[in-house]
């Protein structure tokens, strides 16, 4: 399976919140960060706020922030919430076509492979994805 951009960029900026603790930030600062498009992350911090994973504030002393300590943002409940299309066949959609889908076991396999990777996700939230910290906070230039 392989998350969109759209999921890979809201991890990112999740992750790159969680290292600023509590700090505001703009979206240049994550664009800057990361060489990535500043359209694209507007669009992933406005779903990400209105999720309510994030905090955001316009004007003096706004920016960006989580709006819960990463300890409560799960890794699987973002995946889901970004993610448009967790189906990973046709047979997964109401309405599919396929001829052998009454009998077909691939089905069974798929569910069963995704349950698991999303079972697995399940067990970690941002603030496993922060470690190591040191490290990740070098990368960005930031004090740690």
């Amino acid at each position: 399976m392989k998350l969109t951009r759209f999921t890979d960029y809201s991890l990112r900026v999740l992750i790159y919140l969680g290292l600023k603790d509590n700090g505001r930030v703009t979206i240049r600062e994550i664009s800057d960060a990361y060489g990535i498009s500043r359209n694209h992350l507007m669009k992933v911090v406005s779903l990400l706020t209105r999720m309510d994973y994030l905090d955001a504030r316009r004007g003096p002393g706004g920016g960006i922030a989580l709006a819960r300590p990463p300890a409560e943002i799960n890794v699987a409940d973002v995946v889901r919430d970004m993610e448009d299309d967790l189906n990973l066949v046709e047979c997964f959609c109401d309405g599919g076509t396929c001829v052998i889908k009454p009998m077909c076991k691939l089905k069974i396999a798929l569910d069963k492979a995704l349950n698991a990777y999303l079972e697995t996700l399940e067990k970690y939230t941002l603030s496993d994805l922060l470690e190591p910290r040191n490290e990740l906070t070098r990368v960005f230039g930031m004090t740690a």
